[in-house]
């Protein structure tokens, strides 16, 4: 059974950072392209960042220097750094793996950006 679990949300005020984890099991993760998107309120979800099995990143201009994708292959995890936070990155985060058109997704995590 693969499951994908996100954990590091939460509430932060402008200009702080947070960084989210996802931890895959059930799959070898380090074979997909792992990624992030988000979805705020009354918004479509929406790429943040990805990262393939080799390691290239790409992001999101909305995301671009403030944010850094990277995996730790060996305990199946991606993590996604969160600076300099603006309030219109609140949304719920959720972590994807996918590889040759087979596409797995966590539960998501909050992230709230306020003051």
């Amino acid at each position: 059974q693969v499951q994908l679990v996100e954990s590091g949300g939460g509430l932060v005020q402008p200009g702080g950072s947070l960084r989210l984890s996802c931890a895959a099991s059930g799959i070898s993760s380090s074979f997909y392209t792992m990624g992030w998107y988000r979805q705020a309120p009354g918004k479509q979800r929406e790429l943040v960042a990805t990262i393939t099995s080799g390691g290239s990143g790409k992001y999101a201009d909305s995301v671009k220097v403030r944010f850094t994708i990277s995996r730790l292959s060996g305990k199946n995890t991606v993590y996604l750094q969160m600076n300099s936070l603006k309030p219109e990155d609140t949304a719920v985060y959720f972590c994807y793996a996918a590889r040759n058109g087979q596409d797995y997704w966590g539960q998501g995590t909050q992230v709230t950006v306020s003051s």
